[in-house]
């Protein structure tokens, strides 16, 4: 068997790869390995509004159970709500049932430990040796020593008012569009805007177990950016199926991803003395454009492979505040230990409503530069011939000199495919979609020379 768990957790079509079976030997080796000691072990289950999140539920549930820790059902919820209550119950771990960004046919199961924390690669390996050992050495109680599942039905009022606590402002006067993805913020978004007084414009908050990201939410925008126009909004901000992630719309109905959040919140929590070494985590894919606003107002990015995970390492081992990724996942780690779509899009509103200042004016901040990706074909056993080949080493030198700063050369391998994707970011975009083909056609001619 190959590596169960990818970049976020297991996921999979829902009972096809992502079966029952699956879901319960998931929640038994997940609750063997993140509980210890004599107490009784709680374990926190939430999840976002697929029609097969109930089917998968009972079975991890029923997994948890099976080797005698307590399940508590926190119904749906936001993701980074379970990462937050886990600690704030004191519970030994938590599991959510999501697909996030995927389609309805997806679903997927993800863990924290009882910080609140994504599970390490070592932790994550562990719990799917246990399962191919076929439960060697785990306990099988019976009578009083099997768990018990109950029922919290306060969780997401509670997780909603500490999201709103974590600003110090309250939006009234504020016309805000939320456009909810038919997922997990489709009553904590609402909820949490109203508490702080802003006139809500909800959209695409009606879930029926199957719209959940149809031509919604933070991946499909182009809704909430006419309606925010129409409707005369000061903003709109979009979250995705599991809430963990928001991205923004001006007043004009232009797009406001995460690398303008995170220059516009970095810029304001330096101007406050919160942000910590001056520092924000960024990954390899955020817009260049980020990199040259952020060196105008003398704040340091520190860049990072794709996936939050990696961005949350880096923040925790070096004492970070705010990181994330241009798809608008951004952690505040002073709030929350994973991405969390509402916090971000309170304090990104709340930074409108104190500057006094429209979200346009504040986007300004940053340029993005254009783009260009292109994918050369190469055999699976040359994929870092970019990296081996001088000819195709000195290229890429050549071009980032002439670009002088400001532009870049990002060669990324595809994981799944015989691939190698060549992006190019630069002032002009004429000029880059030429070098970037050349330089692609340049990896496929050596990339197809026989090793000697």
């Amino acid at each position: 068997m190959g590596r169960m768990f990818g970049t976020d957790g297991v996921r999979g079509i829902a009972n096809k790869e992502l079966t029952p079976t699956l879901a319960y030997n998931l929640g038994k080796a997940g609750a063997y390995v993140l509980t210890s000691g004599t107490h009784k072990p709680k374990i926190l289950v939430g999840m976002d509004t697929r029609i097969s999140g109930e089917m998968l539920e009972s079975a991890l549930v029923a997994g948890i159970l099976s080797v005698g820790a307590e399940a508590v059902c926190l119904g749906v919820v936001p993701t980074p709500a379970v990462a937050y209550l886990t600690r704030k119950y004191g519970a030994d771990a938590g599991v959510v049932i999501s697909a996030s960004h995927n389609p309805v046919e997806y679903n997927g199961i993800k863990f924290f430990d009882g910080q609140g924390y994504k599970l390490s690669d070592e932790l994550e390996d562990k719990i799917q040796s246990i399962i191919e050992s076929n439960f060697e050495g785990v306990p099988c109680p019976v009578g009083d020593g099997i768990g018990r599942r109950t029922f919290e039905q306060g969780a997401l009022k509670e997780y909603v008012d500490y999201a709103v606590s974590t600003i110090d402002t309250n939006l009234s006067g504020m016309k805000i569009a939320l456009d909810c993805a038919n997922g997990a913020a489709y009553k904590a978004a609402v909820d949490g805007f109203k508490l702080l007084g802003a006139e809500v414009y909800p959209i695409y908050n009606n879930p029926d177990g199957i719209n959940i990201n149809r031509k919604c939410g933070s991946t499909h925008p182009e809704d909430l950016m006419k309606y925010v126009v129409d409707n005369g909004c000061h903003l709109g901000l979009a979250f995705d199926g599991d809430a963990d992630r928001c991205l923004a719309v001006d007043e004009k109905g232009n797009l406001v991803d995460g690398d303008f959040i995170m220059a516009i919140c970095g810029k304001h929590m330096k101007e406050q003395g919160k942000l910590n070494k001056n520092t924000t985590v960024v990954t390899v894919m955020s817009n260049m454009g980020l990199f040259i606003a952020m060196d105008k107002e003398e704040i340091n990015l520190v860049k990072t492979k794709v996936g939050d995970r990696y961005v949350l390492e880096e923040m925790l081992k070096e004492g970070y505040v705010i990181g994330g990724e241009q798809s608008g996942h951004i952690i505040f780690l002073e709030h929350n230990t994973t991405g969390d779509g509402l916090v971000t899009a309170l304090q990104l509103s709340a930074i409108v409503k104190k500057s006094g200042k429209m979200l346009s004016e504040l986007a300004s901040i940053m340029k993005v530069l254009p783009q260009v990706l292109v994918n050369a074909k190469v055999p699976n056993n040359r994929k870092n011939i970019y990296i081996d080949d001088m000819q195709i080493v000195e290229e890429i030198q050549k071009i980032e000199e002439k670009m002088d700063g400001k532009g870049r050369v990002l060669i990324r391998p595809s994981g799944t495919e015989p691939l190698v994707r060549v992006m190019l970011e630069g002032e002009d975009q004429k000029e880059i979609d030429i070098i970037a083909h050349n330089l692609a056609k340049l990896i496929e001619e050596k990339a197809a020379i026989p090793l000697q």
